[in-house]
């Protein structure tokens, strides 16, 4: 999408090896590829760099959005005083095993917590058109940003029931909603369909509680599911340790996209939960800083880079010539 933008004519001048429509491009929303893009034009422009530009602009753009994700984490931490031991904490959020793939790989996904942890900061900093705007691109770049706005309105309900007054700076969160509407209106200038993305295939992956659990489903596909109770079991024990937080944003987003990923019908819950993984650091930080946790990690320390390894070597998409996405 870097390379295209979405103009259908131009995937098609491509000549991809893949079969599905154009408009499954929609599914994967434009922030980070305009970021590939933009960083590659500046690349080209002051280093000169043109072989491979894209595949190096993609990497550029995950490494900085990782190394600004944990340093961001760490300043949050130390900032509202969530940790006595804001390193530890920093460092471990790196080692989730399924982070670490995706971190190292070409993906949203640091991009997308780092925006989703700017818009929690401001908004616990009562500094709402700050957080809507971090909010709407976290929606810009995956539309599960869309569940901050439904989060904050919780806290808004709380604070009404309690305050009984309105501050009309809450007003600065429709900035979430009106991100989500101009990816819409930049498909519909592109695809001519404004609801592009919910015409690109099977992609809405919402369908009901522990819908996860049919292998007979082509996005799940096996029945060697145990480890997703494990998630469900240790971001449900955080969210229910953070009701009690004075960041109520915290508790409010962490609930709501939980109870959203109960419904997600696909084998990587690992991947769809991950804005979930800092608020799970930040419930129980006293066992992911004591030292028996920390004896443990080194442990499994290599055994999580022999996972991640393995998983890059194996999950590979079968296309035989990369050049187009090059």
């Amino acid at each position: 999408m870097a390379k295209t933008f979405y103009d259908p004519k131009a995937i098609d001048n491509l000549h991809l090896e893949m079969t599905t429509s154009n408009k499954y491009f929609a599914a994967h929303l434009p922030l980070y590829p305009a970021l590939i893009r933009g960083l590659k034009e500046l690349m080209n422009y002051g280093l000169r760099i043109n072989e491979l530009a894209y595949l190096k602009s993609m990497v550029l753009v995950n490494l900085a959005a990782t190394i600004g994700l944990v340093l961001f984490f760490y300043y949050l931490l130390k900032k509202f005083k969530l940790t006595k031991n804001p390193l530890m904490l920093a460092s471990v959020f790196l080692f989730l095993p399924r982070f670490l793939i995706i971190r190292s790989t070409g993906a949203p996904e640091s991009l997308f917590i780092l925006l989703i942890l700017l818009s929690l900061f401001f908004f616990e900093k009562n500094r709402f058109w700050w957080a809507g705007l971090f909010g709407g691109l976290a929606t810009m770049t995956k539309t599960p940003g869309i569940l901050l706005f439904a989060g904050y309105g919780l806290v808004f309900i709380e604070r009404l029931i309690k305050e009984k007054k309105i501050n009309w700076n809450w007003l600065g969160i429709a900035l979430i909603p009106l991100g989500l509407l101009g990816v819409f209106g930049l498909y519909g200038k592109q695809y001519g369909d404004f609801f592009a993305y919910f015409h690109s295939g099977d992609n809405i992956h919402l369908v009901f509680p522990y819908s996860v659990f049919n292998f007979q489903k082509p996005w799940v596909g096996t029945a060697w599911l145990e480890e997703i109770l494990f998630y469900y079991f240790i971001y449900g024990l955080a969210i229910f340790n953070l009701k009690d937080s004075k960041y109520r944003s915290f508790f409010y987003f962490g609930l709501v996209f939980f109870i959203a990923t109960l419904f997600v019908q696909h084998r990587d819950i690992s991947r769809y939960s991950l804005p979930l993984w800092p608020l799970a650091l930040i419930a129980f930080e006293k066992f992911f800083t004591s030292k028996k946790f920390l004896i443990i990690f080194i442990i499994l320390l290599p055994a999580i880079f022999l996972y991640a390894w393995n998983f890059l070597g194996y999950n590979v998409m079968p296309i035989a010539d990369w050049r187009p996405f090059l």
